[in-house]
C-alpha cells in the first residue's frame, strides 16, 4: 500500500479522529458518546478508513473492539498526527499574541516547587493569558508522558533512566545534602561526618523513589547501612514541617534549599559532603519533535534562573 495522491486525498482527518476515539475507548458505542456522533456514522467513519488502507484495523467480539496490528500502528502515529497539529494551531496563536498560549510540561517534585512555581509566577503576572498544566512525577514516569506527547519537556534530577530517542540538556549538576532546622544543635559543629549522623532521627523516602535510592546511595558510599528512618514520607510538605521542629534530618536536593531560602529560612544544610549523590538535574526533550514557541520561552527562562546554580556556592 503505497503512500499517493489517491490515499492523501481519501484519508479524512474526521475518520481518523473517529477511529481514535474507538482505539482508546475500547467501542463503537462509548466513541459515539464521546464523539457525540451515531454508532452509524461511527462504524462508517472505521469502514472508510479500513478501504482506504486495504487492512482491518479492529478486532471485534462481543467484548468491543480491539486494535489489529495495522490499528495499533495507525493509533502510534496518529497521536502524533494530533499532537502536531495541536502545535500548529497553538504556534500560530502565539505568534498572533505572543502574550498568551497553553503549554503542558513535566518536573519532578522539587523542580516544580524550587524552579517551575516561581517562574509560573513571574510569567502569570506578566502575561495572564498564559495557561500551565504540568505533571509532577518521578524521572521515569515523566519520561513516559513525554514519549506519549501528553507533556512538551521535562526537567528532572536524571541517573542514566532517559531513552535514546529523547534529548537531555545539563541544566547543573546537584547533590543530595543533609537538612535540619537552625535551631537543632548540630548546626554549631564544624566538623561532622555522616557516621556521626547514624543514630539520629531522620525522615526519609521510601526506598523504591528516586531520592529514596539516593539517600541508600548516600550512606553506602560512606561505608555505612542506611539507618531505619523515624518517619517515612514522599511528602516534602511533610518532609519540611518536621524538619522545622529542630528534632530531625533529612536528605534533600541542594539546588530547592539553594533556591528556596526565603521560603524555608528556618532550615539549614550540615557541612557534610555527599558526592555519591550527585547527579545533573536535565532538560528533556523529544528527539524528533520541534518544542512550540511558548515552550522555547520557558525553557530560555529556566536556563537564565538557574545559570548561578552550574557555579559551586561561595560560603
Amino acid at each position: 500500500m503505497p503512500w499517493d495522491n489517491q490515499i492523501k486525498r481519501r484519508l479524512k482527518l474526521k475518520d481518523l479522529d473517529v477511529f481514535m476515539a474507538v482505539a482508546a475507548l475500547g467501542g463503537m458505542g462509548k466513541a459515539s458518546e464521546r464523539l457525540n456522533l451515531s454508532q452509524p456514522a461511527i462504524s462508517k467513519a472505521i469502514a472508510d478508513l479500513e478501504q482506504t488502507l486495504g487492512v482491518r484495523l479492529f478486532d471485534r467480539s462481543r467484548h468491543g473492539v480491539e486494535p489489529t496490528v495495522y490499528g495499533a500502528a495507525l493509533m502510534k502515529r496518529g497521536t502524533a498526527v494530533f499532537d502536531e497539529l495541536r502545535q500548529g494551531v497553538g504556534d500560530i496563536d502565539f505568534i498572533a499574541d505572543p502574550t498568551g498560549g497553553d503549554l503542558r510540561l513535566g518536573a519532578v517534585e522539587g523542580v516544580a516547587y524550587g524552579i517551575i512555581a516561581p517562574l509560573i509566577h513571574a510569567l502569570s503576572q506578566k502575561h495572564p493569558k498564559m495557561r500551565f498544566s504540568v505533571e509532577v512525577a518521578g524521572t521515569t514516569r515523566l519520561c513516559a508522558e513525554l514519549a506519549s506527547r501528553n507533556i512538551e519537556f521535562a526537567i528532572a534530577k536524571t541517573k542514566g533512566d532517559v531513552p535514546d530517542d529523547q534529548l537531555r540538556e545539563t541544566l547543573f549538576e546537584d547533590p543530595l545534602v543533609v537538612a535540619t532546622a537552625a535551631t537543632n544543635p548540630l548546626t554549631r559543629k564544624r566538623k561532622l561526618t555522616l557516621s556521626d549522623l547514624v543514630d539520629e532521627p531522620w525522615v526519609l523516602e521510601a526506598p523504591d523513589t528516586f531520592f529514596g535510592e539516593m539517600s541508600a546511595l548516600a550512606f553506602s558510599g560512606a561505608g555505612l547501612s542506611q539507618p531505619k528512618a523515624t518517619v517515612v514520607t514522599n511528602s516534602r510538605n511533610l518532609q519540611n514541617a518536621l524538619l522545622e521542629t529542630g528534632h530531625f534530618l533529612s536528605l534533600q536536593a541542594a539546588f530547592v534549599l539553594r533556591l528556596s531560602r526565603s521560603k524555608y529560612p528556618a532550615l539549614k544544610v550540615l557541612p557534610i559532603d555527599l558526592p555519591h549523590t550527585r547527579h545533573p538535574v536535565q532538560i528533556i526533550t523529544p528527539r524528533y519533535r520541534s518544542l512550540s514557541p511558548l515552550a522555547q520561552l520557558v525553557i530560555g527562562q529556566v536556563r537564565a534562573m538557574t545559570k548561578f546554580l552550574a557555579a559551586p556556592e561561595r560560603c
